[in-house]
């Protein structure tokens, strides 16, 4: 029998409160409508927001269009904007409230599922004091080492 050796990375939600993200990467299919936000928060806790801007009968889908818009402007900081290149949001910061709602699983109603719903967004120029000193903190003993993402993303 073979050892396999496993990592020790795996999936964590964003902790509910205040959180400042950064804009990572941004994957926009125009012919369906889709947009994927990646973010990632100064601890390198990542997660995606998504918008689907256009219906299933290709209309612009105006609620999904309306909170891009906002989200758009808020990171960048700008909200006079017309229209925006989408790769204009890679390397915006912008702050947010993460709530988690719980709901059942469709797939099994016995499990639970979490959603992480970001509100209150506001602009934000980069992780503030306090965020990249948890984020550059040497990690207790046991645990992974944190690192400044700031330095690391550029």
């Amino acid at each position: 029998m073979a050892k396999i050796k496993l990592s020790d990375g795996g999936f964590q939600i964003v902790p509910e409160g205040k959180h400042i993200f950064k804009v990572t990467a941004v994957d926009y299919d125009e012919d369906f409508g889709k947009m994927k936000v990646q973010l990632v928060t100064a601890d390198g806790i990542t997660m995606t927001e998504q918008y689907n801007l256009l219906t299933s009968d290709g209309e612009v889908n105006e609620k999904a269009n309306n909170a891009f818009s906002y989200f758009a402007k808020t990171a960048l900081n700008n909200f006079n904007l017309d229209e925006i290149d989408s790769d204009d949001l890679v390397g915006c910061y912008f702050k947010a409230t993460c709530t988690h709602d719980k709901v059942p699983s469709t797939k099994d109603p016995a499990k639970t599922v979490i959603f992480a719903r970001l509100s209150d967004r506001e602009p934000a120029s980069g992780f503030d004091k306090a965020e990249k000193a948890v984020a550059s903190m040497p990690a207790k003993s046991g645990s992974k080492t944190k690192v400044n993402l700031d330095d690391i993303l550029g």
